[in-house]
């Protein structure tokens, strides 16, 4: 018997549910392709991302390095250089050691609503990966709550101080474990499929920190038939 419910517990109609860490490159190309495609489709007042930590230093017992994240750039951006890189530019000690308090910042957020999530999830992603900015920061976190339009920085600070999101971080990391969820990114629909880093395939070279991933297979096509499943428009027992 379980104590956490599973993913799909909570993800109704109309609604997809992420499993991601928001410093995983391929998360941030696939929270890149979800909000991209939903607007190519007009799906943008139909579909909702419901974001869920999958906190990789929990996992890891550890931080993430920054030899790790700067060969994820070179090995990976290409597939998607629109989401927005960059190699790590800031000074070397600005490097954050923890994704927590950016990842409790997008459940704090969805207080304001699922949209207003979403575009702080997006905004911290782009600090990370396209700007250099040390998003293990409680300063740093508030910035960019305060420049995403539509969230209330004042309540994600709050919010942050009295610390009551890292119950819900460690929540979905004893789901992650508990239920089976593979990786960040890790998609859930409201049907019962599931969808582990859609339509990319990688393996790594050497050990993470000294060596480099290989994407091996790339297919962004997989988004419109996910968006369209969560929106109703597509047959569940279609591939």
């Amino acid at each position: 018997m379980t104590s956490v419910p599973p993913p799909q517990a909570g993800t109704r109609p109309g609604v997809i549910t992420l499993f991601t860490d928001i410093w995983c490159s391929f998360a941030h190309v696939a929270v890149h392709r979800l909000h991209t495609t939903r607007r190519r489709l007009g799906l943008e007042d139909r579909v909702r991302f419901d974001h869920r930590a999958f906190p990789l230093e929990l996992f890891n017992n550890g931080p993430s390095p920054r030899p790790g994240t700067d060969s994820e750039v070179g090995g990976v951006a290409h597939i998607e250089p629109d989401a927005g890189w960059q190699l790590w530019r800031a000074a070397d000690w600005k490097f954050p050691s923890s994704s927590m308090p950016a990842l409790e910042a997008v459940q704090l957020a969805k207080e304001q609503g699922l949209a207003a999530s979403e575009r702080l999830d997006l905004a911290l992603r782009r600090a990370f990966w396209a700007e250099s900015r040390s998003i293990g920061a409680r300063a740093v976190v508030v910035a960019v709550a305060a420049e995403t339009e539509g969230v209330d920085a004042e309540a994600i600070a709050g919010g942050l101080d009295d610390g009551r999101a890292r119950r819900i971080i460690t929540r979905d990391f004893h789901c992650a474990q508990e239920h089976g969820v593979r990786c960040s990114p890790h998609l859930y629909l409201s049907d019962g499929s599931d969808h582990a880093n859609p339509g990319v395939a990688a393996r790594w070279h050497g050990r993470y920190g000294t060596g480099f991933p290989e994407v091996t297979a790339n297919d962004p096509s997989v988004y419109e038939s996910i968006l369209r499943r969560a929106a109703g428009l597509e047959d569940p027992g279609q591939k």
